[in-house]
């Protein structure tokens, strides 16, 4: 490698800013799985700015919301890489499809978990 490749240049960050968008920007665009997520993003922070909930409780609301946007993410770069890969149908490459949703499914999982434990108690309270 030469030293081009590996100094710091502000303009290749932004390069990379920019993919990584157009990534998002992808995601969004064909799953439709990540506008259930994107729902569900709203929908919390709403919830969570009508309950006034505590700085660590957003904390821990981010990252579960963070977690499941990550999980869907890399399920998408996945899928399209088996995709490239084995255009024909192929049982493995089902099953490795499969769990890759599954991570998905588990992450949000946990997160409705968050969700019930952060946001149960103000809502009894509401009702009461």
């Amino acid at each position: 490698m030469n030293d081009t490749t590996l100094s710091f240049s502000f303009n290749g960050r932004i390069r990379s800013l920019r993919y990584a968008v157009v990534g998002i920007g992808e995601m969004l665009a064909t799953q439709h799985n990540a506008w259930i997520h994107a729902v569900a993003t709203a929908v919390v922070v709403c919830l969570g700015f009508m309950a006034g909930i505590s700085p660590i409780q957003w904390c821990i609301l981010v990252l579960a919301i963070a977690a499941v946007w990550v999980a869907e993410a890399l399920n998408t770069a996945f899928e399209l890489l088996c995709d490239v890969a084995s255009p024909e149908f192929h049982p493995v490459v089902k099953k490795a499809k499969d769990v890759a949703a599954g991570a998905v499914l588990l992450s949000a999982i946990g997160s409705i978990v968050i969700g019930l434990i952060i946001f149960v108690p103000p809502i009894e309270a509401w009702l009461s």
